[in-house]
């Protein structure tokens, strides 16, 4: 802080001992001491608070870089995800319009021949309609053919492997120590 050296700091103790004495002079150092001590100690505190400050400051300031950041990038994504949707939606319908013409095609008068609905309430769809007089009966085919069993109980009847462990059986004497005759056996 301040530039003092030896020879100024020489000075100022003889002006000391001379003003105050020696009697005074030891106290006198104590207490300019103590004052010194405070002094810096409340200059490192301010010293490390504005430090926090600053570094808090720099945390504050990145914190909201990244924000923008992930803001950008989201905001990135989404407009790319609505323009691959667009394409997808695109390429769907460039698909979809040869597919409905040649099925138009094909099939000049699609309500003339409806196809077969299993199970529908419709009386035109199900297996006890009038056919048309001039028309004959359409044939079904294996896959057109409704279902010969329920796949719901396929497995209701068949039995399953039992995982679980088995039950403790009664428990077992325990072993008898060998004796000096089973020795004489093994020989």
């Amino acid at each position: 802080m301040f530039d003092i050296g030896f020879s100024e700091v020489f000075v100022i103790a003889i002006v000391a001992l001379i003003v105050l004495g020696p009697e005074r002079l030891p106290k006198a150092a104590r207490f300019a001491g103590l004052w010194v001590r405070r002094a810096r100690a409340q200059w490192y505190s301010v010293k490390s608070e504005l430090e926090n400050e600053l570094a808090d400051e720099e945390l504050k300031r990145s914190l909201r870089q990244a924000q923008a950041d992930l803001r950008d990038a989201q905001s990135r994504l989404r407009d790319s995800g609505q323009a691959i949707r667009n394409e997808v939606d695109d390429m769907n319908r460039r698909i979809a319009a040869p597919v409905a013409t040649a099925t138009a095609a094909a099939d000049p008068d699609p309500a003339a021949t409806p196809a077969p609905v299993y199970g529908s309430a419709d009386p035109v769809n199900t297996a006890h309609s009038t056919p048309a007089l001039d028309a004959p009966a359409p044939q079904a085919s294996p896959v057109d053919a409704p279902p010969t069993h329920d796949y719901q109980h396929d497995y209701a009847g068949a039995a399953q492997p039992d995982y679980r462990p088995a039950a403790p059986s009664a428990p077992s004497a325990p072993p008898t120590p060998p004796t000096a005759s089973d020795a004489d056996e093994r020989r």
